[in-house]
């Protein structure tokens, strides 16, 4: 380890910070090599607005673990995002590397929560947009 490399030690992460990210969401900023100097994995937490939808992405070479706090989400995924499945609160998420998604409230009216987990340390740099249509609502 080298005089300018930090040791690492336990840290405490307030979730008052925000960003906005590729996906077109805000995040609450949480673990990650720039807040914590984690070195295998970020988590933060989201809260998608009533009718919010992110933008078609993936996240190169790492995994994402989710878990839904509160209120239903659906996600079209896969090649084509030809796929669909819909979450609701209690329930896990896994996505595996490289797997194009497109996460979305269908909600009118409440917002999603949830806790996402990616063995990226860094917040963004992963995240690279798909190119596809995006499918909508199903009907």
């Amino acid at each position: 380890m080298s005089a300018s490399e930090k040791t690492p030690t336990c840290v405490i992460i307030d979730t008052g910070a925000t960003y906005h990210g590729k996906q077109g969401f805000d995040y609450f900023a949480g673990i990650s090599r720039e807040s914590a100097g984690s070195t295998g994995i970020c988590m933060h937490l989201l809260t998608i607005p009533p009718g919010g939808r992110a933008r078609p992405h993936l996240h190169e070479h790492h995994e994402t673990a989710i878990y839904v706090l509160s209120g239903e989400a659906g996600m079209w995924y896969g090649e084509g995002l030809k796929q669909h499945m819909q979450v609701r609160a209690g329930q896990f998420v896994y996505i595996p590397a490289n797997t194009p998604h497109l996460p979305y409230n269908p909600s009118a009216s409440e917002p999603v929560t949830a806790v996402l987990a990616r063995t990226d340390p860094n917040e963004q740099e992963s995240v690279k947009e798909y190119e596809a249509e995006d499918p909508g609502i199903p009907a």
